[in-house]
C-alpha cells in the first residue's frame, strides 16, 4: 500500500476517485494553482473537478473494465459453445452449462410467458454483474498503482493525480445505467402487451377503485401518484441496492487496507481481517447479482401480466 505521502482520509478519497475525462469550463482553478481561460477537455485531478465536468464527464475506468469484463464474458461462453460436445464435457463446459440451466429454471418459474429476449438477459446479467462485483476481491492497490506507475513513468503524470477504480458496480453511473436499461424495457412490454390505454389505467385505476364514476375520477390522481412513485421506484432501488452494497464492502476493503500502515502487528491482524472478509464478500457479490437478476425477471413478468389483481 503505497501511503508514504496520502494521510488516511486522502488515501480513502484518492481510492473513491474515478479516473474521469470531461471538459472544464473556463474559470476553474486546477489543483496546481492555474485558472484557465477557456474550456479545456482533459483528465480530472481531483473528485471536485471531476464535479465541475458535469453530465458529459466519462469515469474512464469505470467503462474500460466494464467493458474488458463483458468482452471476457462473451469470448468465454462462446468459446464454450462453440467447442460444446455431448460427449464428457470439460471442467468449463459443465460450468457454462450449470450456469445456463440456473438461470433457465428462474426464468421459467418467475417469468410464464414467452419472450426470447428474458432468458439470455437474466443471464448476462447475472454473469456480467458477478464479474464486475469479483472485482472487489483483487489487492485493493494492485491496479490501481499499476496504473499509477505506467502514467507517471510513461506519460509524466503526478502520481497525486492518478486515479483508477477497478470496481465498476461501485459506481452509480454503472449500477443506475442498468437498471434505466431494465426500466425501458418494462415499459416498452407493458404498453405492447396491455396497450397504451391499459398501461394507463394500470397507474391510474389502482389500488383505489370504486363502481362510482364521479368517485373513481376523484381516485385517479391519488392513484397515478401512488403507481407512478412505484414504478420509478424500480429502477432506482434496482441500481442503488448493487451500489450500496458493492460501495459499503469496498470502503471496508479500504478501511482495513490503512492497517498495514500501522505496524508489524496491525499488518498481520489486518491481513487476517481482509481474508476474513473476502471470504464473506464471495457471498455479497455472488447474492447482489442474484437479486439483480432476479428482480429484472420479476419486473418483466410485471410488464406481461395483464390481470387486475394488484
Amino acid at each position: 500500500m503505497a501511503t508514504e505521502n496520502l494521510t488516511a482520509s486522502s488515501y480513502i478519497q484518492h481510492h473513491l476517485t474515478n479516473l474521469t475525462y470531461g471538459q472544464l469550463p473556463a474559470g476553474t482553478e486546477r489543483t496546481d494553482g492555474t485558472v484557465l481561460s477557456e474550456p479545456l477537455w482533459t483528465f480530472a485531478h481531483s473528485s471536485q473537478e471531476a464535479g465541475q465536468m458535469g453530465f458529459w464527464a466519462l469515469n474512464v475506468d469505470t467503462m474500460g473494465v466494464s467493458i474488458l469484463l463483458g468482452a471476457i464474458f462473451y469470448f468465454m461462453f462462446r468459446s464454450v459453445a462453440k467447442t460444446a460436445t455431448s460427449g464428457v464435457p470439460g471442467k468449463m463446459q459443465n460450468a457454462v452449462e450449470a450456469i445456463v440451466e440456473f438461470v433457465q429454471e428462474n426464468v421459467s418459474s418467475m417469468f410464464p410467458y414467452k419472450n426470447a429476449l428474458v432468458a439470455p438477459m437474466a443471464l448476462t446479467i447475472l454473469v456480467w454483474v458477478f464479474f464486475m462485483n469479483l472485482m472487489d476481491l483483487v489487492a485493493i492497490d494492485l491496479i490501481p498503482e499499476a496504473v499509477k506507475l505506467f502514467a507517471v513513468s510513461v506519460l509524466g503524470a503526478d502520481p497525486h493525480n492518478v486515479f483508477f477504480k477497478i470496481v465498476p458496480s461501485t459506481d452509480p453511473n454503472i449500477t443506475l445505467a442498468m437498471a434505466v436499461c431494465v426500466f425501458i424495457l418494462i415499459l416498452y412490454y407493458s404498453i405492447r402487451e396491455k396497450g397504451f390505454g391499459g398501461f394507463m389505467s394500470e397507474l391510474s385505476l389502482h389500488p383505489f377503485s370504486s363502481k362510482n364514476m364521479m368517485v373513481q375520477a376523484l381516485f385517479i390522481p391519488a392513484n397515478f401518484a401512488l403507481e407512478f412513485v412505484n414504478l420509478i421506484a424500480k429502477p432506482v432501488s434496482l441500481g442503488l441496492r448493487l451500489f450500496g452494497n458493492m460501495y459499503a464492502g469496498e470502503m471496508i476493503f479500504i478501511l482495513i487496507a490503512l492497517m498495514y500502515s500501522g505496524g508489524f502487528l496491525m499488518g498481520v491482524f489486518g491481513g487476517s481481517l481482509q481474508l476474513v472478509w473476502a471470504m464473506f464478500h464471495v457471498l455479497i457479490i455472488s447474492l447482489q447479482a442474484f437479486i439483480f437478476m432476479v428482480l429484472t425477471i420479476v419486473y418483466m413478468s410485471m410488464a406481461y401480466d395483464t390481470g387486475e389483481d394488484h
